[in-house]
């Protein structure tokens, strides 16, 4: 993986790249009426768990799919590809 990410940089596509720890200390928040909750664990049950993730800059859906491919963790892992999307609509600010 460590080579796989130095590939990415070398390439210019690499922006982050960080794992993540265990869904054993991950905690969800969420508020209602202005009192937020802190519960334990992962958002949901699932057998698969995100363990990290690569962000890149690539100019297509094309070229993701083909650097996921290329990614050593499909050989025991499902690669997932999603866009960044918009974090808030600055319009409703």
């Amino acid at each position: 993986m460590q080579r796989f990410g130095e590939t990415l940089q070398a390439q210019g596509k690499l922006k982050a790249v960080e794992s993540l720890a265990s869904q054993a200390s991950a905690v969800r928040v969420s508020t209602t009426g202005g009192q937020a909750k802190v519960m334990d664990g992962p958002f949901a049950e699932a057998k698969e768990m995100v363990g990290g993730f690569f962000l890149l800059d690539c100019a297509s859906l094309d070229e993701a799919v083909a650097i996921a491919r290329e990614c050593p963790a499909a050989e025991w892992a499902t690669v997932e590809v999603r866009a960044v999307g918009p974090c808030y609509d600055e319009s409703r600010a």
